[in-house]
């Protein structure tokens, strides 16, 4: 709403408009009452219909009139004009730090008083228990009299109870749900950057970051767009401010960076260590000191700097010999790609182009852009479903894999570049494969690791290799092979090295505290210094990691080194030709719950359409479980969305859960194949069985069904909820999924996912019940046990619902043209709401190409 002169806001009369400030109006009003001028912020009628910006504007006025400091912008009242709030603060005469920073950077003196007092305002908020969490130049006035004023707490948040000796203290809430990034790109920290918890270190950082602009003129993370920026903030280092000309002692350099370490841990403890650091230097003096000597002096001064000089370089040359070598750093991650495909599969480049797969699983396609990025383009092949494998050492072709959706032998082909004829290799169909630089074929099949030649014929088994049931990847000089071994159980791993005639199998690097508990896809740079792999730990992200593979000063293992650190998720690694870069598919991943609608034929939000996977219902129809996505924990709500409570927490990822009939408790296993059970209204789960998955209730809540991997097949177990009592169900192995269709029955497919068997617990019997060319990927009954709703996958996913008492099946739906989530390449996610219609959870993250450019010590 704009207000004219004149206009009455209680006892306050509007004078004249002062411009936007946050999220309202800023207005110059008169205080009748204390015969004063005042700033009225008011939040437009339109936006205090929004629970969540009034939520926020009211918590700004809170949280500043909680404070009472000369470095804050003083907050006198909060109230409503014709529905929309206001506040009424003091009114300031100046400008904001930003319209100083338009000028270019300031004098040092300058900066460090700015700096101290910001530090002693935020000092006196986190004594409150209040964190900013948008400290920014536009959020900090300077006033005529040259005084800092911190303004805008429409982002503070509380992160402690006020002292108990303080109990005029108001106490906030704060309602901003986990995993939500708020705050202004560029001067975030790392940790608001992943979501998660900020205090008062994140202003600190905050404060770091314009201490930087001060000194330089420029911003410490300042890219095209804001996913680079965030990027930067946490994979890379700022320039250090001496690069900007000006004389930076440096004492003050080492505040800075101090300030804008990744960790949290490794700042300044408080914001009054932080002030009393720079009080320090402003005593000392922060221009650096002239010294004028006789010419005496000066020669023996030479003397001494010859002698410090000589002893510098002996210093330097033996902490060079017995010091770890430097680390490699990430220096920019740049995206090549935006055309919004889905991207899953292999990555290979070459000296100018690279070449990755795009498609879901099973309709894989090859494309390929410049290593400068661009506009990408298919690379058109005959051959069904090509899985990218490899690159020949010359360029010249692409080894791919083919096979139908879910298969799990693969025939291997030759794709030449950039174009020809497609050739297939060798007549085995293959587990997986790569290939040698000098044409030849390494691949895996049930009996062993082989290697044949560029034919595929003349193939020898590697004895050594064989028992770890693991595809090598292949050093860049093709003589070593480098392999893991996984526990998952125990989460660790070994990364293992050998020959590459499969001798010398050895260690190289085994899990240990601070590593990532999975590791995959590890990669050789082209000079073969470094392996690069993918790890990922409880956030359900995979970050990059470096492994050198140089000898370390009197022996030792060598140390991974973590790359990067979010927000992408990497997958599809490969080391560039230039060693300077690494390509890699990169995913911001987000999730999108949708109810599909028969009488429309359309999709539309379900529970507010959350990031949300395998939501699962009472039988009442009152409750709902689901996974949040991505980090695969638990939670509960009712239907309509309220009452949400989270009911695991990491590390226990979730891969599959199933409600009780009655409402009260979830059934679910996690990553590890462990059976739980837990409380609707939360508490600790309850295991009930380890190597099982996908659980699914009886009709009368006392019993699971599970899957199980034993002796090298699958087969169906029950559990007895009341005893715990684990038995196998008769002549089930082979069978997989097994859900109730009856107190009497249940409905599997086999193993092979081509065809629907039924069990019957009277006969002890299983009977064949629908084949189907395409694999079954997804099924469950509905609500009411009527239907059995399955879904298949490959080039034409389709929702089918078969009506169990005459086995009658119809078409629902194709998800040909629907961007699913298909996290593991198992096609789309089946859901059944309680009226019978069904659920997809939409894919609406982004998944591209990126250059990760490092600097290689």
């Amino acid at each position: 709403m704009a207000l004219i002169p004149g206009t009455k806001l209680g006892p306050y009369e509007i004078i004249a408009p002062l411009g936007a400030g946050g999220m309202g109006e800023v207005y110059r009003a008169r205080d009748p009452q204390l015969n004063r001028d005042v700033a009225i912020k008011i939040l437009p009628a339109s936006f205090s219909r929004d629970p969540d910006r009034l939520r926020r504007f009211e918590q700004e006025a809170r949280a500043a009139a909680a404070l009472n400091h000369p470095n804050i912008l003083a907050v006198y009242q909060l109230g409503t004009h014709e529905g929309a709030p206001y506040l009424v603060s003091e009114l300031l005469e100046g400008s904001t730090l930003r319209d100083q920073l338009f000028r270019g950077p300031m004098p040092v003196r300058k900066a460090v008083d700015y700096a101290i007092q910001t530090a002693h305002g935020l000092a006196a908020a986190h004594e409150k228990g209040i964190v900013h969490r948008d400290l920014k130049p536009d959020n900090l006035f300077l006033t005529r009299d040259g005084r800092i004023k911190i303004l805008d707490f429409g982002l503070a948040k509380l992160i402690q109870q006020p002292h108990a000796s303080d109990p005029g203290t108001p106490t906030l809430t704060e309602g901003t749900e986990p995993g939500v990034v708020l705050g202004t790109a560029g001067y975030m920290s790392p940790e608001q950057v992943r979501g998660q918890a900020a205090d008062d270190r994140t202003d600190i950082f905050a404060l770091g970051a314009i201490l930087y602009e001060m000194l330089t003129g420029k911003r410490a993370f300042h890219k095209p767009t804001s996913a680079e920026t965030m990027s930067a903030i946490l994979n890379e280092e700022p320039p250090s401010v001496t690069q900007s000309g000006s004389a930076i002692p440096p004492a003050l350099q080492k505040v800075v960076q101090r300030c804008l370490e990744k960790s949290p841990q490794q700042r300044f403890h408080s914001a009054s260590d932080l002030a009393f650091a720079l009080e320090a230097l402003s005593d000392a003096g922060t221009a650096p000191t002239a010294v004028f000597a006789t010419p005496a002096q000066r020669k023996g001064l030479l003397w001494m700097v010859a002698a410090a000089s000589a002893f510098v370089i002996i210093a330097i040359a033996a902490f060079s010999l017995l010091r770890s070598r430097a680390v490699p750093v990430v220096e920019s991650v740049v995206q090549l790609t935006n055309d919004g495909q889905v991207k899953a599969g292999g990555l290979e480049t070459d000296a100018s182009r690279i070449y990755f797969n795009e498609g879901s699983a099973g309709s894989f396609r090859i494309a390929q852009v410049s290593i400068n990025g661009g506009q990408t383009a298919e690379i058109p092949t005959p051959v069904l479903n090509p899985e990218i494998a490899g690159l020949t050492g010359d360029g010249s072709s692409i080894l791919v894999l083919s096979g139908a959706f879910m298969a799990r032998m693969e025939t291997m082909w030759l794709v030449p570049l950039p174009a020809g004829q497609t050739r297939r290799i060798g007549d085995s169909d293959v587990l997986s494969a790569r290939v040698f630089p000098d044409g030849r074929l390494l691949y895996l099949l049930d009996s062993g690791t082989f290697v044949a030649d560029a034919a595929g014929s003349n193939a020898r088994k590697l004895d050594e290799l064989s028992k770890y049931r693991s595809t090598p990847q292949i050093s860049p000089d093709g003589t070593r092979l480098a392999f893991h071994a996984d526990d998952f159980g125990a989460h660790t791993w070994v990364l293992y090295e050998s020959a590459a005639d499969g001798s010398d199998v050895h260690p190289i690097l085994k899990w240990a505290p601070g590593l990532p508990t999975q590791m995959c896809c590890m990669r050789w740079t082209a000079n073969g210094r470094y392996l690069v792999f993918r790890g990922s730990s409880e956030d359900n992200r995979w970050d990059l990691w470096a492994l050198p593979q140089h000898k370390r000063f009197f022996g030792g293992a060598s140390t991974p080194v973590r790359l990067t650190n979010g927000p992408l998720s990497y997958s599809s690694i490969a080391p560039g030709r230039d060693e300077k870069r690494i390509y890699a598919v990169g995913a911001l991943r987000r999730g999108e719950l949708l109810q599909y609608d028969t009488n429309t034929r359309q999709f539309h939000p379900f529970l507010g359409g959350i990031s949300a996977l395998d939501a699962t219902f009472s039988r009442d129809g009152r409750w709902v479980a689901y996974q949040s996505y991505p980090e695969h924990s638990l939670w509960r709500s009712r239907t309509d969305g309220s009452e949400p409570l989270q009911l695991t927490y990491p590390p226990l990822q979730i891969e599959f859960e199933r409600i009780s009939p009655d409402g009260s408790q979830v059934a679910f296993n996690d990553g590890d194949a462990n059976v739980y059970v837990v409380s609707i209204n939360g508490g600790t789960p309850r295991k009930l069985a380890d190597h099982g998955v996908a659980p699914d209730w009886s009709p009368d809540g006392n019993s699971l069904v599970v899957t199980s991997y034993l002796d090298n097949a699958f087969s169906s177990r029950l559990i007895d909820i009341r005893s715990g009592k684990i038995s196998s169900i008769p002549d089930s192995k082979g069978t997989l999924g097994a859900w109730f269709v009856s107190q009497d029955a249940l409905i599997a497919t086999a193993s092979d996912q081509s065809k629907l068997v039924r069990y019957d617990f009277k006969t002890q019997k299983w009977s064949d019940v629908v084949t189907s060319p395409d694999k079954f990927v997804n099924w469950q009954t509905s609500a009411d046990w009527k239907y059995f709703i399955y879904s298949t996958g490959g080039n034409n996913p389709t929702v089918f619902r078969m009506r169990l008492s005459d086995a009658r099946i119809e078409t629902l739906l194709s998800l040909k043209n629907v961007h699913y989530l298909d996290e593991i390449n198992s096609g789309p996610s089946l859901m059944s709401a309680p009226d019978g219609s069904v659920l997809v959870t939409r894919d609406i993250g982004t998944q591209e190409v990126y250059a990760i450019s490092v600097n290689w010590p």
